[in-house]
C-alpha cells in the first residue's frame, strides 16, 4: 500500500451571521458537512471530517467529475479537499491491538535467544511490506 492521498470536491459557503463570519463546507460526493470561522479552519475541519468518515473504510465514494450541473450561489465556490489518509490514521488511530500468530519453534527459540521484540519486529516488517514510513 503506497500513499493513500484522497481528494474530494466540496462546496464552501462564505456566510455572515450575527456579526460572525464563517465558512460552511459541504462535500459533493458524500453526506458530510462542517464549518470553520476562517477559510484555513474550514479546510482543516473538512480534512478532519474526511479522516473521521474514512479512517476505517477500505472503499471510498466515487468522485464527481462533472461540475457543470452544480448551481452555486454568489457566496459559494468549489474547492478540493485533500487528505493523506495513511498519515491521518497514524496520527489519530494509534491504539494497539492484539494479534495471534504462528512461527516455527526453531525461529522462536533463536529470536528469544537474541531478545528480539516480536511486536516491534512485526510492525517494522508490515510497514516495509506496505511501503509505509
Amino acid at each position: 500500500m503506497k500513499e493513500k492521498l484522497i481528494v474530494y470536491p466540496a462546496i464552501f459557503t462564505h456566510t455572515f451571521e450575527n456579526d460572525t463570519e464563517y465558512f460552511e463546507v459541504s462535500f459533493i460526493d458524500f453526506d458530510c458537512n462542517t464549518f470553520g470561522t476562517s477559510i484555513e479552519e474550514a479546510f482543516y475541519m473538512a480534512q478532519d471530517a474526511m479522516g473521521l468518515l474514512f479512517e476505517d473504510k477500505r472503499e471510498l465514494p466515487s468522485k464527481t467529475v462533472n461540475f457543470q450541473n452544480i448551481k452555486l450561489k454568489e457566496n459559494q465556490f468549489i474547492n478540493f479537499v485533500t487528505l493523506d489518509l495513511n498519515e491521518y490514521r497514524k496520527k489519530n488511530n494509534n491504539r494497539a491491538i492484539k494479534k495471534t500468530l504462528s512461527i516455527p519453534e526453531w525461529l522462536n527459540i533463536l529470536a528469544e535467544t537474541e531478545n528480539i521484540n516480536f511486536s516491534q519486529t512485526l510492525q517494522e516488517a508490515l510497514k516495509e511490506k506496505l511501503e509505509i514510513d
